[in-house]
């Protein structure tokens, strides 16, 4: 016998946790912000510089707008000065990783209805009435012929 009775709304959380889709949400998060490092290192480290360099060189992370402070040739050196900056450089490659993601998980989710649906067949014939049901019909003809006559 236990003298500490744990309250009633732990077992229902234990419940609640141990639930498939929960866990399955749990994998899926740990899952998504594995392949969100992998996006941004395409993003920053293959795709940002092909797009700077058919811009002519433009660096989009260093594409910013200083408010209040001294004005630096990098975002960097704006930060390390105290510069309030808006960092359009890096909001377009926060869009780009988007659209990266939005791409990649329409493929895959179309990839996985290909391999689950079901393969279309013709219809078959109904399956034969079974013996209660052949009597059933009998004896409801029975019935009907009685009473018409």
């Amino acid at each position: 016998m236990s003298f500490f009775k744990s309250p009633g709304w732990v077992a229902d959380f234990r419940k609640f946790i141990m639930r498939g889709n929960v866990v399955d949400l749990a994998i899926g998060v740990v899952i998504g912000s594995s392949f969100s490092a992998i996006v941004s290192s395409a993003v920053k480290d293959i795709l940002t510089p092909i797009l700077g360099f058919l811009t002519g060189g433009i660096d989009f992370t260093n594409l910013f707008i200083t408010l209040k402070g001294p004005v630096e040739k990098t975002l960097a050196d704006a930060h390390k000065a105290g510069a309030v900056t808006v960092n359009i450089g890096l909001f377009l490659n926060a869009v780009i990783q988007f659209i990266i993601i939005a791409f990649f998980v329409f493929w895959l989710m179309r990839l996985i209805g290909k391999l689950y649906r079901k393969e279309e067949t013709k219809p078959s014939a109904p399956p034969a009435p079974s013996k209660e049901e052949l009597l059933l019909t009998e004896i409801r003809d029975i019935l009907a012929s009685r009473s018409s006559s």
